[in-house]
């Protein structure tokens, strides 16, 4: 009878790639444990996160970002709105990322910040925080990710070559999506409570998953996020009144088109996040560390469109407690450490167009070179 140990040889042999070529992750890869162990060892004296970095950075972005935007809606030199705008789309772009910082950052950790971010770009942008936390955290359940649990998984790697444009086009409705859950669900859900039961089920995450449903927040969360709810009607009731009663279509339009090109940029990069070759089986953590990417320098771009240390999303997967500015020095020690011939180094990919082309070709059913 096979022994647990040969099983386990047998699937590191199966899983294995011929040296120089990536092998296709299999949900039962063997864990690394010496990856592991060294990611743990490594990185534990930069594990803070720095009030004097994230809070810059936060109000920063949102600044210049607003600023931009201005610039596009009142700047009457066609090239100059343009630019502005392109600005005001990587600006709170930027910003608005610090949502995934938030879902990961301990109660007790920089104090102020997360109530600082929902009044600042949550709430104006319909995306208060309570749309992201205790949903992402499921995506890194050790038995939950990329399961139908998984709010934040589909196979789209396994998937017809039409439902990547579709999936990262369809964000370009965000802006109308959210007006809608919030000017709309959120009162008649007060009134309808099978209809409030269904919004906050299925139109209160950020998620891709189809088949998620989210379930009633507990507690102290329950309050926090309905005053959060609350907020974000408020605006978005505001916004519908100022288009119909002061007639600010131009605008409106302008900034609705700024926010879904926001939408459409962080849906691009969440299709490069992951191979998204897993069809359902809970995975080994090795396994979810392969599944996921990492573009680190020199990738000129990859600061641009995976800002706030999501470059370093495979990284994050591996300790994801670590701060967005202490990544690149994790990654940086960790790969000294093991070398490029480890499986640490298996998960860093050359940048976005390599990697949606792989995935295109695996929707094609043709399988190419590793990128």
């Amino acid at each position: 009878m096979a022994t647990t140990q040969d099983m386990t040889r047998e699937t590191a042999e199966r899983t294995a790639a011929p040296a120089g070529a990536r092998r296709r992750v299999h949900a039962q890869i063997p864990d690394d444990k010496a990856m592991m162990r060294a990611a743990a060892e490594l990185t534990r004296d930069i594990n803070t996160a720095r009030a004097a970095i994230y809070w810059p950075d936060m109000l920063g972005s949102a600044l210049l970002g607003y600023a931009a935007l201005a610039g596009a809606m009142l700047l009457q030199t066609p090239w100059l709105a343009v630019a502005s705008g392109v600005v005001a789309v990587l600006a709170l772009y930027r910003a608005l990322l610090f949502i995934h910082e938030i879902s990961h950052l301990h109660r007790d950790a920089l104090p102020g910040f997360r109530l600082a971010w929902n009044l600042v770009i949550g709430i104006p942008m319909l995306t208060p925080s309570f749309m992201y936390e205790g949903v992402h955290t499921l995506h890194h359940a050790r038995t939950k990710y990329g399961t139908i649990e998984d709010p934040e998984y589909m196979p789209l790697a396994l998937m017809k070559p039409w439902s990547l444009p579709v999936f990262v086009l369809v964000a370009a409705l965000a802006p109308i999506g959210l007006v809608i859950r919030f000017a709309v669900l959120t009162p008649l859900g007060w009134l309808f409570p099978a209809l409030r039961r269904a919004a906050w089920e299925r139109f209160s995450a950020l998620s891709i998953n189809p088949a998620f449903r989210r379930r009633p927040a507990q507690g102290k969360e329950a309050r926090r996020f309905l005053l959060l709810e609350i907020s974000a009607t408020a605006w978005a009731i505001s916004l519908v009144a100022l288009v119909i009663g002061l007639g600010l279509w131009r605008e409106i339009a302008i900034a609705g088109a700024v926010f879904a090109a926001v939408a459409v940029f962080n849906q691009l990069r969440t299709l490069v996040a992951h191979l998204w070759e897993n069809e359902g089986e809970a995975m080994t953590v090795t396994a979810q560390y392969l599944d996921s990417v990492n573009v680190p320098p020199p990738s000129p771009l990859a600061a641009i469109w995976a800002p706030v240390g999501l470059r370093y999303h495979a990284l994050h997967h591996l300790i994801p407690s670590m701060p967005y500015h202490s990544l690149g020095e994790a990654h940086r020690r960790i790969r000294d450490h093991l070398g490029e011939g480890s499986t640490f180094h298996e998960a860093s990919h050359r940048g976005m167009v390599p990697l949606v082309g792989r995935i295109a070709r695996s929707t094609m059913g043709r399988p190419g070179p590793a990128d």
